[in-house]
Formats: structure tokens, C-alpha cells, sequence
């Protein structure tokens, strides 16, 4: 399929995308912002989207899809205790990962992975199991490293987002494609803006807690 007929397949599908998957972008873009500004109320957003997404995904027997918003909820009900915790301790949030934190991401995605193809492979009809356990497996690790509050969630996350785009228009769900485009972009400057965050509180000798 060549650049021309990508188009007009987007819009075409553009033109019948429902309410729901509007809602859901939206909520999902308002998730993404409060993110990139270290803001607690992601998860509220989050949630919301999250809940809505997971009915469309799997009309779209995107399985790995809806498992991995099962997750996002679990993750987004954690990250946000945390976040509130950390908060009332007056805890600094935002670092990089140890080693060990890294390794357990890694180790999440590589054997998420696995997990998500063996299942969808031999148990569902999907017709990208690859691809969609991947976009799924990668996305676990930044959802973790994210309740964490360590900056490495958003390399995993984009790396999920990259290959989740045209897997999206494939199943014919533009605005979650144009929502995840949205996501990428916002997730570039996010690192951006926490490294900064990070950086200050290392140079500061009474660092702020966020």
C-alpha cells in the first residue's frame, strides 16, 4: 500500500470514527499532557480513557490491545496511590532508573512479549499476533517505569507508540492512530521536560518536591 492509498484509507476511516473513540482520544490527550507536566491527575484521565478504549479495541480483536489497557487500569490505580504517597512524604518522584529497574523493564517486555504471541497465537483469531504483542509487551514496561516516576517510561512507551501507528490504521481506528501520533510527539518533549526536573533537582541543594 503505497502513501496515496494510506491517506485515503485514513480518511475514509476518519469519516466513521464514533463518539466513543473521540471521547477516548480526548481523555487520552488530556492523560499525555498532564504526564509530560509531572501532574498527578494523569490517572483520573487516564482511567476514563482507559475504559472506553478497551471496549473499541476489542471489537477490533485487538486482544493484546485490551489486555494491555486491563493493565494500564491496574497500573494507573498503582501509579496513582504511589504518586499521592510519594507526595504526601514529600518525596522527590521524578529520576532516572537503577539498574535493577531497568533490567526489570526489559525483563518485562521480553517476557511479555513471548507471553502475549504463544496466547494469541494458539488461543485467539488475531491476525497480527507480532505485532500486536510487541506494541503491547513494550507499553507494559513505560506504564511501570511511569508509576515509578523513572524517565526511561517514556523511551518504552514511544518505542510501543512507533509501531503501534500503523497497526492502528490497519485495523481501521484513525483517531486512536492520530491519538498515538499525539502521544509520540508529547512523549519526546516529556523526556525533554523531565530531564530537565531531574537535572535541576540534582544542581539544587534543597530540591523542590514535585
Amino acid at each position: 500500500m503505497n502513501l496515496h492509498e494510506w491517506l485515503s484509507l485514513f480518511f475514509e476511516q476518519l469519516m466513521k470514527t464514533s463518539l466513543l473513540e473521540y471521547l477516548a482520544v480526548g481523555f487520552g490527550i488530556s492523560e499525555v499532557l498532564l504526564a509530560k507536566r509531572n501532574h498527578i491527575w494523569l490517572y483520573p484521565a487516564g482511567i476514563i480513557s482507559i475504559l472506553l478504549s478497551m471496549t473499541l479495541l476489542f471489537e477490533a480483536k485487538l486482544y493484546a490491545e485490551t489486555l494491555l489497557n486491563t493493565y494500564y487500569l491496574v497500573m494507573s490505580v498503582y501509579g496513582w496511590i504511589l504518586w499521592r504517597r510519594r507526595k504526601e512524604q514529600k518525596q522527590l518522584q521524578a529520576d532516572w532508573s537503577s539498574r535493577a529497574e531497568l533490567t526489570t523493564a526489559i525483563l518485562i517486555s521480553s517476557g511479555g512479549f513471548i507471553i502475549l504471541y504463544l496466547v494469541l497465537n494458539h488461543f485467539t483469531d488475531s491476525d497480527v499476533p507480532v505485532w500486536d504483542a510487541f506494541v503491547a509487551s513494550t507499553a507494559w514496561a513505560g506504564m511501570w517505569l511511569l508509576a515509578k516516576r523513572r524517565i526511561e517510561n517514556w523511551i518504552f512507551l514511544n518505542i510501543s507508540n512507533l509501531f503501534a501507528i500503523p497497526l492502528l490504521i490497519h485495523k481501521k481506528l484513525p483517531m486512536f492512530a492520530v491519538l498515538t501520533t499525539v502521544l509520540f510527539i508529547v512523549a519526546i518533549f516529556g523526556f525533554i521536560e523531565w530531564k530537565g526536573i531531574i537535572k535541576k533537582k540534582n544542581l539544587s541543594p534543597n530540591p523542590a518536591h514535585v
